[in-house]
């Protein structure tokens, strides 16, 4: 599960990840340096995550990744409710640092603005990256995110 969820996103993000409309989705988002986990938990929008000090890791083979395989399970019996996806990957052509991966709804994926992303999770992804290869966050077993 991931390191901690951001204040605007408890619990919404089983909503958001279980939205239907065409243009929205959730997208991870690799950040190169990133403020305390008190800090960066309190911004409400991407836009205001990189206006703040943190760096989104944009060398050449990273870019922001649209999640594939977005599951939402609802445990009736667990009274829970847990949010799942692809591993995402990444081929890298350059080296740089990471720190952390952070899970991000888009209400309108490829025309939207970062003003308009919302920070869901944030994970620790520490990891100084080859400059070949792939580089791939693995989610965890249970999911990206859970709640009871």
């Amino acid at each position: 599960m991931a390191a901690f969820v951001f204040n605007i996103a408890k619990g919404r993000a089983a909503h958001y990840a279980s939205l239907p409309a065409a243009s929205d989705g959730l997208v991870a988002v690799l950040l190169s340096t990133a403020q305390a986990d008190a800090t960066l938990r309190d911004h409400d929008t991407l836009a205001a995550v990189l206006a703040a000090a943190n760096t989104e890791a944009t060398f050449a083979g990273y870019s922001r990744k649209a999640l594939t395989g977005v599951t939402v399970t609802v445990d009736d019996t667990g009274e829970s409710v847990s949010v799942d996806c692809d591993d995402p990957s990444w081929s890298p052509t350059a080296a740089q640092a990471l720190v952390r991966i952070l899970f991000c709804y888009d209400p309108a994926t490829g025309s939207g603005t970062d003003a308009e992303i919302v920070p869901l999770v944030a994970d620790d992804f520490a990891l100084t990256t080859p400059t070949s290869g792939t580089v791939t966050y693995t989610v965890n077993a249970a999911g990206f995110y859970g709640a009871t």
